[in-house]
């Protein structure tokens, strides 16, 4: 095979009031046609920058050096211009979020054929008759329909499809993917990974997968490159590399990652501390403080990225002076490199589920909401959002709702969260009914019994308050006195792991992880009975998200706390979870014991969830057989939960 792409030595650094951002310092790789290279690492990795970097679509104020070829010719030194000529054509790009990929006034049907048209001469029939023959190919029906639509009129997982339509266009000889899944739902992801490689049977190109899910790269990869601190720290075949691991990160990032096919309950092993920032770092193991395996010689200099004998004889070279070492199943010495945490049993697991109290109950719940039209608003039908939904959370236990976006989750969460009378049915939080609530002193009493934790740290929490005020607030609202809040924020925050001589910091000093802490601290403060978790990892790498993981099913040891959970990440379910809910337009359709459901699952629609969730395993990823979901054949099944 011929070699597509050859990047030799590559960095690139950015000016930033702090000094020199070193951002990539120093990717080498060779990727041939036909074959796929995966890049993983935590965010600030370097895995974006470099794709950009190979695409010529970094800022002016980037300096970049080494060198890029592709398809024979050097890359780097070309102008914008010359740079454009070979983008779309020769080399194609997908990006994460589909949205911001396609313009907004301009219909599918116009950016598809400018695809063509500027690197191609073709007929206007031509180049409409290319279209929706990709259209076609990408999965999209009634495509003449489509091709006049804008991308507003589509889901996220048909305009990540008209992306990839527009990728295939010209027939590339290398297309690079930068998360082309984050922003999907499983059962979408699964089907955008399948119609990627369809894309690359199709044209023959090469390809980058750039992510941060395993389980996507044990499913596309052929070799895998894993960065750290904007370089490479491991680099091998895909089996290689997840079955003969040698770097510690790379063992890292297997162990933090939870399984949907696995029930055992062991903690996750998170990788402590945060990636260093990229300025002026000292000549030694970017990693080192954060490896547990770490030596006096590993602050001497930064190690080369050197080959490892493993004795398979497959090329497999890692950035570590342990690597040696290490052995399969990530040993070093007869021990695991990372031991596995120890979180406390709760007392609660020994008494029977019936015998618990029950701390919320949702009893036949209902939403609906109206469609208006017209300039009048007037009312020409009605959306039920949630249909007749049932079940309880007692002491001690974790309920998650799963379903896809549109499903009707958070407006189940909405709803409780709401403390307001609902359209139907019952909502009891602590033996207290919703609807019996007679004043706003009533409501804060209630309150008190239940609190949210919110998918984006950041966002939940106001930049202008320090952590202390932010972890105080509730305390303060329900009337407890001034000093005794601001005695347990420190309390809070040794129990959350935080440092509390850090309380008098804002948001912004802290990093994503740390944040969300902050957030769970804020909502035990008030000693609630029940926390709502609202995706509360889903914004968390990897690494960081194993950490908190840990921190919740500890509390829930420790505290007596009940979870209500709501995710889209079926392995992050399968492992914190001690009932689900299957929820599909509104209703639940499967429900019970976590272990029950994900091991024999009855609804097709759980089965299709499942298979479709990424194992991080290559020999089991790629041998599953997929379930597709067929919403006409639901259609014609009785209603049943």
């Amino acid at each position: 095979m011929s070699t597509v792409l050859s990047v030799r030595d590559l960095k690139v650094s950015f000016p930033s009031e702090a000094g020199r951002v070193d951002a990539v310092r120093g990717v080498s790789f060779d990727l041939e046609s036909g074959k796929t290279l995966g890049i993983v690492g935590e965010s600030g990795s370097g895995k974006s920058v470099t794709s950009l970097a190979i695409m010529g679509l970094l800022d002016e104020n980037a300096r970049v050096s080494g060198s890029i070829i592709f398809d024979g010719q050097e890359l780097l030194g070309k102008s914008d211009k010359q740079m454009s000529v070979i983008r779309g054509n020769g080399m194609a790009m997908v990006f994460q979020d589909p949205l911001t990929s396609l313009t907004p006034v301009f219909t599918i049907g116009d950016q598809l054929i400018e695809a063509l048209t500027v690197h191609r001469k073709l007929s206007k029939k031509d180049a409409w008759d290319r279209s929706i023959e990709l259209l076609t190919l990408v999965g999209i029906n009634e495509p003449e329909r489509r091709m006049k639509q804008f991308p507003h009129e589509f889901s996220g997982g048909m305009r990540q499809r008209v992306v990839i339509a527009i990728a295939m266009a010209n027939d590339p000889k290398l297309i690079i993917a930068d998360e082309p899944t984050t922003a999907l739902d499983v059962t979408i992801q699964a089907q955008i990974l399948d119609l990627m490689k369809k894309a690359q049977d199709e044209t023959g190109a090469a390809m980058i997968m750039i992510t941060h899910d395993m389980g996507v790269v044990a499913n596309t990869a052929d070799d895998v490159l894993v960065m750290y601190a904007g370089k490479p720290v491991e680099h091998a075949p895909v089996r290689e590399l997840f079955y003969h691991t040698r770097m510690p990160y790379s063992i890292g990032l297997l162990g933090a990652i939870p399984r949907v096919d696995k029930g055992e309950k062991t903690p996750l092993i998170p990788i402590k501390g945060n990636p260093p920032l990229l300025i002026d770092l000292p000549d030694a193991c970017p990693f080192a403080p954060r490896c547990p395996i770490a030596v006096e010689a590993c602050l001497t200099r930064e190690p080369d990225l050197a080959p490892v004998a493993t004795g398979t004889g497959e090329s497999h070279t890692a950035a570590c002076i342990r690597a040696d070492q290490i052995e399969d199943g990530g040993v070093i010495g007869g021990l695991p490199v990372y031991p596995v945490p120890e979180i406390p049993e709760s007392s609660l697991t020994r008494t029977p589920r019936e015998q618990r109290p029950v701390t919320l109950e949702v009893r036949n719940l209902n939403k609906t909401f109206p469609i208006l039209k017209g300039v009048l608003k007037r009312k020409v039908g009605e959306v039920h959002a949630v249909k007749g939904i049932s079940f309880d959370v007692r002491e001690g236990e974790t309920m998650a709702i799963v379903g896809e976006s549109g499903s009707g989750k958070t407006t189940t969460l909405l709803q409780i969260m709401d403390l307001v009378k609902p359209e139907d049915g019952d909502i009891v939080i602590a033996g207290t009914k919703v609807e019996d609530i007679r004043n706003r002193a009533h409501e804060r009493r209630v309150r008190r019994d239940l609190q949210i934790v919110f998918q984006d740290p950041m966002g939940a929490l106001d930049p202008r308050m320090t952590v202390s005020d932010i972890i105080a607030e509730p305390m303060l609202s329900i009337g407890m006195p001034k000093e005794e809040a601001y005695d347990r924020v420190d309390e809070l925050m040794d129990i959350v792991g935080l440092n509390p001589a850090h309380s008098d910091r804002f948001p912004g000093a802290f990093s994503g992880g740390q944040r969300q802490r902050i957030g769970i601290a804020r909502a035990l403060s008030t000693n609630p009975k029940i926390v709502v978790l609202d995706e509360p990892v889903s914004a968390l790498d990897v690494s960081i998200q194993a950490g908190v993981i840990n921190l919740l099913d500890e509390l829930k040891a420790k505290l007596g706390l009940s979870y209500l959970f709501v995710a889209h990440d079926l392995a992050v379910v399968r492992h914190i979870a001690d009932r689900v809910a299957v929820m599909y337009k509104g209703a639940f359709v499967e429900h019970g014991d976590v272990d029950d459901v994900f091991d024999n699952p009855q609804h097709p629609y759980t089965q299709a969830l499942l298979s479709a969730i990424p194992v991080p395993d290559p020999d089991i990823e790629r041998t599953r057989q997929r379930v597709v979901f067929d919403p006409e054949a639901m259609a014609a099944r009785p209603a049943s939960v």
